[in-house]
């Protein structure tokens, strides 16, 4: 028996998994890696729990696949099988890169997809470029099982669109990208250890047939506020413009006019952060401009 909890029940199936919560009436938790969510109980950041559920034993929720132009990951895959998968590296590279710097080689181990969504912090580096990918996220709330942008998850920091006490995170789905198509992803950390991102930013582009112009772009870059949000006027500035290094100067400086990064004393002054939106951009569009082009 522990401290903080008096059961850990490891379903097979999801309907298993829902009766246990309905069963607990909102004295259950959903658990998977627990990289997260046990540090925070040991630190008296949430309540002991009667039960903790763990999902990772569920087919459904620990598999990568794909259906015709969409990947789908499961809420429990774990970044290491992330970054080992053929299809994410050749198709959502921008995941890959984030999810391969989370941790060291033990968390990424058991830390999963899921848990650095649920746990809705705007820096999270996995959701960074789930925002990029216009990824979905598909969930069962009050028996109801439907698909919501990945940013609807996000209420504040810390504060998720899902209940882990009631609710269920199944998976994620993103369109692979497909010819003139590319992603990237870069962050800026401390250099003290400390294990916050100082920034994170990801980027999705297409090029026109021509491969010298942007046709569209997707671009997150965070926490720049209390949620991770699509920088729309970076993505608008890109439009139709050449895939050059001036241009990219451009929307630089229009990024530094639209973000507006905080002081943390955790990561750093706004200035310093503001100054690095130019090097995060400036380092992602350049290489997802290049893998477009096929390099």
């Amino acid at each position: 028996m522990s401290t903080l909890w008096n059961h850990y029940h490891t379903p097979k199936t999801i309907d298993e998994a829902l009766k246990l919560l309905t069963d607990y009436g909102g004295q259950a938790r959903i658990i998977a890696g627990g990289t997260d969510l046990l540090v925070d109980m040991r630190a008296g950041q949430h309540p002991a729990h009667e039960a903790l559920i763990d999902i990772t034993a569920i087919p459904e929720m620990s598999a990568i696949y794909r259906q015709e132009d969409r990947i789908y990951i499961g809420a429990g895959v774990t970044h290491t099988q992330i970054v080992r998968s053929a299809e994410l590296q050749a198709h959502a590279r921008c995941l890959v890169e984030s999810c391969g710097v989370v941790g060291g080689p033990q968390v990424r181990n058991v830390a999963t997809l899921g848990g650095n969504v649920a746990h809705a912090l705007p820096a999270g580096d996995g959701t960074v470029s789930l925002v990029a990918l216009a990824a979905e996220a598909e969930v069962i709330q009050a028996g109801e099982r439907r698909w919501l942008p990945i940013g609807d998850l996000y209420l504040g920091p810390g504060k998720s669109l899902v209940d882990s006490t009631r609710d269920l995170l199944i998976q994620f789905r993103l369109r692979a990208t497909g010819a003139r198509e590319a992603t990237a992803f870069s962050r800026i950390m401390r250099p003290q250890g400390v294990a916050l991102p100082i920034l994170g930013c990801a980027v999705w582009v297409r090029l026109d047939d021509t491969l010298t112009h942007y046709d569209s772009a997707r671009v997150c870059i965070a926490p720049t506020g209390p949620t991770p949000e699509r920088a729309t006027e970076i993505e608008q500035a890109l439009a139709g413009k050449p895939a050059t290094a001036e241009t990219i100067q451009q929307v630089i400086l229009i990024a530094m006019e639209a973000l507006h990064p905080r002081t943390s004393k955790y990561r750093a002054t706004a200035e310093y952060r503001k100054e690095m939106i130019g090097v995060l951009l400036e380092r992602t569009l350049s290489a997802a401009v290049t893998r477009a082009k096929g390099g």
